[in-house]
């Protein structure tokens, strides 16, 4: 088990990663000063696979829960779904004090964070995630949202996590495509700030895509360690975290344009290609480096070519992007693997280019 202190003054919390935390959850609870009524809110899935192993530990400790359940799926990350549980959690009289316990993927994390960060102004949340893409990202630094038709994740609020319980285990069950669809987000971390970390990626992903133990415990704890850092400099997002979107200027038009029928890793994989192929084209990137990043996203089995999508569709997503800035496009373009900076100069017709001419 590894602990790091995500530190924001009277919003820090603790983020935990280990194998079989589920197990000792109540603990970890306790030890963040939570009380001992909870309610988990959770997807069929979830339920089905770990319901049992939270049931007995949390009971067992004398924790008095309930369990909401939302079906799987993006399609679920709305505000509909986000008032059917304001209306259950009325139901159950929770108080303010009343733990939200978001057990399940990104969508989950997404649509219980932003319940728990509205409903009665705000109800203690914890984030236990279950996939990779969620351990290594979405689970970390607060950001909570929901979709509204095309647009995704624009209707949201900053709301920091009590705590962070990130149960390797779980990953054990995951699908191998939903697998793949994390390790974007790892590779996303490597590219913009750590060039070790790339190398160490390169050398040991075939043992990462078979789960080894001690390689995924390395590679999520190193990935959470990265996105601390930044959160802790810029909680908001107005500046320095921006560089967490590396790949999701592009990557978040094509999730769009596909109507969300390409996952957010897939779009993210392929967001980063493009900011590589625009920052190639401006002299400020080299064709070595470009291929490299390609075959590891190769490697991590994601995919490098664009799919048949409406060009038209794309460049208007593009155009409700929440990073624009000035009437600008903010993209974040790599210098060389390991350093990247954010760049307002990237003209539309570039982007169209390296768009059009991808699969040629």
């Amino acid at each position: 088990m590894r602990k790091l202190k995500l530190k924001l003054g009277i919003h820090s919390y603790e983020i935990v990663v280990g194998w079989n935390l589920l197990q000792q959850l109540a603990r970890l609870l306790d030890e963040a000063g939570l009380r001992h009524e909870i309610v988990i809110i959770t997807n069929p899935v979830i339920e089905r696979l770990y319901g049992d192993a939270l049931n007995q530990n949390l009971i067992h400790e004398g924790f008095k829960l309930s369990t909401l359940l939302v079906p799987d799926g993006e399609a679920q990350k709305t505000l509909a779904a986000a008032e059917q549980l304001y209306q259950k959690l009325a139901d159950l009289r929770v108080e303010r004090s009343t733990p939200i316990l978001a057990v399940g993927g990104g969508v989950i994390g997404d649509l219980a964070g932003f319940v728990a960060a509205t409903y009665m102004r705000g109800l203690p949340l914890v984030q236990i995630p279950t996939t990779l893409l969620a351990q290594v990202d979405s689970s970390v630094g607060g950001k909570v949202a929901v979709d509204s038709a095309t647009i995704k994740n624009k209707i949201g609020a900053f709301y920091q996590p009590k705590l962070v319980a990130t149960d390797i285990a779980t990953l054990q069950t995951l699908p191998a495509v939903e697998f793949s669809n994390g390790l974007a987000e790892v590779i996303k971390y490597a590219v913009i700030i750590d060039k070790f970390f790339f190398t160490y990626l390169e050398e040991n992903m075939e043992k990462l895509r078979a789960r080894d133990e001690s390689c995924l415990e390395e590679v999520i704890f190193r990935s959470v360690k990265i996105k601390a850092g930044i959160v802790e400099k810029d909680e908001k997002d107005t500046g320095l975290r921006n560089i967490l979107n590396f790949g999701h200027t592009i990557g978040h038009a094509v999730e769009s344009a596909s109507d969300f029928k390409i996952r957010h890793g897939e779009a993210v994989a392929l967001g980063m290609l493009a900011a590589g192929k625009m920052s190639l084209k401006l002299g400020l990137f080299n064709e070595e480096e470009l291929n490299r990043m390609k075959v590891l996203i190769q490697m991590a089995e994601l995919p490098a070519r664009m799919p048949d999508l409406s060009f038209a569709q794309v460049l208007q997503a593009l155009t409700h992007d929440k990073k624009i800035h000035n009437g600008r496009i903010r993209f974040v373009l790599p210098k060389s693997i390991g350093e990247a900076f954010i760049s307002d100069e990237v003209s539309l017709s570039l982007v169209e280019e390296v768009l059009s001419n991808w699969n040629e």
